[in-house]
């Protein structure tokens, strides 16, 4: 159960929301967004998950995903994505808004390539 079900439940009171988003300060006319980062290593048939992480800028997140390419072993095979990530309150995580908006790839000479996802 979410942080206070247990105690609003023995009060016979609602909870006010389906589960707290952590990014968020309440319930805002502006949701809080997040651009996830991560790579995908390849290691024989199957994908890896690598290194990943959010930032709450555009550009940062590139830069790290960047970065985390360019710190794998030449002969990796290996590609990334950020994520836009829209957190609304209220919302259980699986109501999300979220969505890959690039790829990323290394190119020669351990150059990065990053292609925008049309949607």
């Amino acid at each position: 159960m979410r942080r206070g079900s247990v105690g609003a439940a023995s009060l016979g009171i609602a909870p006010s929301s389906r589960e707290d988003c952590l990014y968020c300060d309440g319930p805002a006319e502006h949701p809080c967004e997040m651009f996830e980062w991560e790579v995908q290593v390849i290691v024989g048939n199957p994908v890896g998950l690598g290194a990943c992480g959010a930032s709450s800028g555009h550009a940062t997140a590139m830069d790290a995903l960047r970065t985390a390419l360019r710190k794998l072993d030449p002969e990796t095979v290996a590609w990334g994505r950020i994520i836009h990530r829209v957190y609304e309150f209220g919302a259980a995580p699986d109501g999300w808004r979220r969505q890959v908006i690039f790829h990323a790839s290394r190119g020669p000479a351990g150059t990065v390539v990053f292609d925008r996802i049309q949607t």
